[in-house]
């Protein structure tokens, strides 16, 4: 089990208020490079940045002197602290490090300083504003200037086409050691990424993205460090590896939804072929498939999105009465076509339009659905 360590420095008993932002640099075995960096890094935002803000260091378990060195810049350097890890991986040190802070915007950076300082207010303004959710660096949209080999360009860019294509991703760099994302955000969606290693970035984006979240993309100007630690080779492995999840997660749970929509259609047939005989088809339309709508958000909160306990369940239920109200319409608006194109259809004509519109409405109900239960996933 992951242990985290605060080593908060003395200067810390001065700040009064919680920092505007918290920018993490997770480090393993950077003994070398860590203290011009942070030293950089602090210069700047004492003197260029016009937000409050702290330094975390997040030691990832180094074996050399980073350790040490992190614990004296963090006794030294005003606003600086450190979080010490007993396991290795990126994404298990950013989660630490933010899920422990209480800074209103958290951020982070390679510990090369690769990306031009400058763009780091540009990051987080738009956080602090509220206009977005999270926030990125990319060094693939128009007004970035990067200096690096062809080699990491040509992996960069089609590593981010195959997640615009197999993931329908929209966001244009998911690899830039340059990210923000609002506390509140953070806190729902760090629980449902699973990986700790160097896919965290990625998965945080794709649940951020189907959760409806806005992603402010902000063009940096990047410079290769040619002395970088990341292995390409295994990363890339472990990123394909971590995008296959991905889709067959999504697979899984479009399978479950259609069999709980499948349910629901039959349910839906019988009862309103039971209620036509007694009322008008709008009254035993709307009446089966409220009935139904229930059932079907029930079935797919538990099932479908696993969502469990008492939790929200009510305020889930209103919000599926919403997507009721839609599938509704979609139902309501069939059966008027159909009695504008005909004025006395037989049933079966009548229960075929119906099913027709159950499954235009289905379709939508998975879109809603996914925002009502992923969106409250904290």
């Amino acid at each position: 089990m992951t242990v985290a360590i605060e080593h908060l420095p003395t200067h810390r008993s001065r700040i009064r208020t919680a920092p505007a932002v918290d920018i993490v640099v997770p480090v393993f075995n950077e003994a070398a490079d860590l203290e011009a960096s942070v030293r950089r890094l602090h210069d700047f935002l004492s003197v260029s940045f016009p937000l409050t803000a702290q330094i975390t260091i997040a030691d990832n378990a180094s074996t050399d002197a980073t350790p040490i060195i992190a614990r004296r810049l963090a006794d030294e350097l005003p606003d600086v602290r450190v979080i010490q890890l007993t396991e290795k991986g990126r994404g298990r040190a950013l989660r630490q490090a933010w899920l422990a802070s209480d800074a209103g915007v958290l951020a982070y950076m390679d510990v090369d300083l690769s990306t031009d300082l400058n763009a780091l207010h540009p990051l987080v303004a738009p956080l602090l504003s509220g206009h977005s959710d999270v926030a990125i660096g990319t060094r693939l949209a128009g007004g970035a200037r990067v200096l690096r080999g062809p080699k990491r360009e040509l992996i960069s860019r089609g590593y981010n086409a195959l997640l615009h294509t197999v993931l329908a991703t929209r966001f244009s760099d998911a690899q830039c050691g340059f990210k923000a994302i609002r506390a509140d955000v953070a806190r729902r969606l760090l629980p449902q990424v699973e990986d700790n290693a160097w896919f965290f970035d990625t998965e945080l984006l794709v649940l951020a993205q189907r959760a409806g979240m806005r992603i402010h993309e902000v063009p940096v100007d990047w410079v290769d460090d040619l002395d970088s630690r990341v292995e390409i080779v295994p990363t890339a492995l472990a990123d394909l590896k971590g995008v296959a999840r991905l889709v067959r997660g999504r697979l899984r749970q479009v399978a479950r939804f259609a069999a709980i929509g499948v349910a629901s259609t039959l349910a839906y047939v019988a009862i309103y072929a039971g209620l036509r005989q007694a009322m008008a088809a709008q009254l035993a339309n709307a009446i089966a498939l409220l009935v139904t709508a229930v059932a079907n958000t029930t079935a797919n909160r538990r099932v479908t999105f696993d969502v469990r306990g008492r939790t929200n369940a009510v305020r889930h239920q209103l919000q599926g009465l919403g997507v009721f109200a839609v599938a509704l319409t979609v139902t309501s608006g069939s059966l008027a076509a159909l009695n504008a194109a005909s004025a006395h259809p037989s049933r079966p004509i009548e229960l075929a339009v119906l099913v027709t519109a159950n499954l235009v409405a289905t379709a939508l109900r998975f879109v809603l659905l996914r925002r009502v239960f992923i969106g409250s996933q904290a």
